[in-house]
């Protein structure tokens, strides 16, 4: 049975480079998903809004995967700005369904999306399902306030989806707990890895690749932003009190205090007197990361908050034990004093207790690397779709929600 799935991504593209601008582990997500789910006899039509003049109207990403670009609002507009054209965003996507079809699922990613996916599922009459990648109430649970309408948005999208997609066990329980979610329309679906990509090599070649020496390198991959605090990671560094090691953080400025974030991250270096030490590096294109992950000795995901963690699970690939904070998905993904370590006090004197642990003890973390590569080869974008094509397939049959 071949599915038409509609997927809706308003603010970013999976044509996107993560780590510029808001593209981030979403586009990884999108894209990986669509092509994984095109593998399995699926048709991805992936709707995003047109973010740049001189798009083409279509994009062939691959046999099975064709991304859209729609037309709503400025191709300039702030994402704080995007809720205002998100009835443009749906009209725009209801012109393509009459010309192409109606699809036999409306797959929507985040909230933004969310919105237009109820509006087009009642005009069309076809099942929803949403995942949100970060809820508000959430956010705001751990320092990151969002809008209420945001908020009451969301729980508006979950009173109406036919299926809810949680990334993993805690992800849906922050579902139930803060928006009371029904359990029965909550379906889990991690996400994956690309393992011929993100998998164990040589260090010493990858450190070669970087111009890096043979001392301690630490690696921060994330949007320059608060709520991922690269603050904590090169504060982790000084705690080290290790002229040697060196500190790598991949990223650039997103969201409304990005560009503070990174000046207040180039104003932390040079006060610690850390400027031969840590490497500010540009976004790099995705496949490339798998170098940075295998020259690495730890990496750090010190996040306020996380619905998933790609980047924990990418290095966890290549072989690199993870030190992070115990939030959302990671809960899942790191299995603690296995293979990384998770930091219950996520200040930088804990975090350099458990990084020097790994630093200091080439058995343990030898020991660290082989059993996160082992574990996160239970996870791929195949079983992803498997699970999402099951819960598509599922819903078609019940009747839909109705919301009204």
């Amino acid at each position: 049975m071949t599915e038409n799935v509609a997927i809706l991504s308003l603010h970013t593209s999976p044509l996107s480079q993560p780590g510029i601008g808001d593209s981030g582990g979403m586009n990884v997500y999108v894209r990986e998903m669509a092509a994984a789910l095109a593998h399995s006899a699926s048709e991805c039509r992936v709707y995003v809004r047109r973010g740049q003049k001189g798009l083409p109207d279509e994009v062939a990403i691959e046999p099975g995967v064709t991304v859209v670009h729609v037309d709503a609002g400025p191709a300039d507009l702030d994402k704080e700005d995007l809720i205002d054209v998100v009835d443009e965003f749906a009209d725009g996507i209801m012109a393509d369904i009459r010309r192409h079809g109606a699809p036999d699922i409306i797959h929507a990613n985040y909230w933004l999306s969310g919105v237009a996916g109820h509006r087009v599922k009642h005009v069309i009459g076809a099942p929803l399902a949403v995942t949100f990648h970060t809820l508000a109430r959430v956010k705001a649970a751990t320092g990151d306030p969002e809008s209420e309408h945001r908020a009451q948005a969301e729980t508006d999208v979950i009173g109406c989806a036919d299926a809810v997609i949680a990334s993993c066990e805690p992800e849906a329980q922050q579902l139930r707990e803060f928006y009371d979610a029904p359990s029965e329309r909550i379906e889990l679906a991690p996400p994956g890895v690309e393992h011929a990509l993100f998998s164990p090599g040589d260090r010493d070649g990858a450190r070669s690749a970087l111009g890096l020496n043979s001392g301690p390198v630490l690696l921060f991959v994330g949007r320059i932003q608060p709520l991922k605090r690269p603050l904590v990671a090169v504060e982790t560094l000084a705690r080290l009190e290790r002229e040697d090691a060196r500190l790598l953080v991949v990223g650039g400025p997103s969201g409304a205090e990005g560009e503070v974030e990174l000046q207040r991250l180039k104003d932390r270096v040079q006060s610690l007197g850390l400027s031969e030490q840590v490497s500010l590096v540009p976004p790099r294109p995705h496949h490339w990361l798998s170098t940075y992950y295998r020259a690495a000795d730890v990496v750090l995901v010190p996040s306020r908050s996380e619905s998933f963690g790609l980047v924990a699970l990418e290095a966890a690939a290549s072989g690199t034990p993870v030190v992070a904070a115990p939030v959302g998905g990671l809960r899942s993904i790191v299995d603690h004093g296995r293979t990384g370590f998770l930091v219950d006090d996520p200040t930088p004197e804990a975090f350099a207790a458990q990084v020097a642990a790994l630093i200091d003890n080439p058995l343990l973390s030898a020991e660290m690397a082989m059993d996160a590569a082992e574990r996160a080869r239970t996870f791929s974008w195949a079983a992803m779709a498997h699970s999402l094509q099951t819960t598509y397939r599922r819903v078609q049959s019940r009747v839909l929600v109705d919301c009204t």
